[in-house]
């Protein structure tokens, strides 16, 4: 039980990545908090953690408005573990991109993460421990038409990752990200569409999409004292798609048919 006497605050986890990643801290003994904009999905959520003898309570929030920001870390009060999943992806090229959902994704995707966090450490200075863990992406790294919005964004979040790193790092607080590449969550399949999707699969070198309790694996190794010398860094979990080349036309490189 990794997390038994933590207390974890993961945003954007009545769905997705999210969820995945609140079921297993609760699994591993913390006390979960969750949020999200859609109250009946966050009470679904918690009855759930609940009806496998784990604890978790609902806070409802939308992390667009500074003011339900506020509001949520005044209501979560102390928490050792922040995971900022939350993340509003619009799709587009840049010559057609809205103001109005640039500005969403910029609001949801960078300033939550910032001054939650800034709202939250004072807690984890005064006790001289705590972690954050940061949700990228792959697109942070690798250009991909249609998402610069989101892209950027998380880009950012992955610079926020290194600079509070080494401003938290003396009180003991470790910050780090994750970048995840195509995993099948109700977000991405709406934003890109099944077929793309699978377009995707095909382009990684373990020719796999993820499940959203994969990366969420990977969420709660950094948060745990398994990781207790890692600090900093974003890792990648994309089956090999930002690390290994991958032959397109589908023919190996290591081997031939007679």
């Amino acid at each position: 039980m990794e997390f038994i006497g933590k207390t974890a605050l993961i945003t954007g986890s009545t769905t997705g990545i999210g969820r995945a990643t609140a079921q297993l801290m609760a699994a591993e003994g913390a006390q979960v908090i969750i949020t999200g904009r859609d109250v009946e999905r966050g009470e679904a959520t918690v009855r759930a953690i609940v009806a496998d003898g784990a604890n978790a309570r609902f806070i409802a929030a939308d992390l667009a408005d500074p003011e339900s920001v506020r509001r949520l870390a005044d209501a979560a009060g102390e928490v050792d573990i922040l995971v900022n999943n939350a993340a509003y992806l619009p799709t587009g090229l840049t010559t057609v991109q809205d103001l109005e959902s640039f500005d969403i994704a910029l609001a949801t995707n960078l300033r939550a993460p910032y001054f939650l966090a800034a709202a939250l450490v004072p807690a984890m200075i005064a006790n001289g421990s705590g972690c954050i863990v940061n949700v990228s992406t792959m697109g942070a790294r690798i250009g991909m038409p249609g998402v610069s919005a989101y892209s950027a964004t998380k880009a950012a979040l992955e610079s926020l990752t290194r600079t509070w790193a080494a401003e938290f790092g003396p009180a003991g607080i470790r910050v780090n990200a994750v970048a995840p590449g195509p995993t099948r969550t109700e977000m991405v399949l709406a934003a890109i569409g099944v077929e793309v999707a699978a377009q995707l699969d095909a382009g990684t070198p373990l020719e796999r999409l993820a499940a959203p309790e994969d990366i969420a694996e990977t969420i709660g190794f950094l948060a745990s004292d398994r990781a207790r010398n890692v600090s900093g860094v974003t890792i990648a979990v994309d089956a090999g798609r930002t690390a290994v080349y991958r032959n397109q036309s589908g023919d190996r490189l290591h081997s031939r048919e007679a």
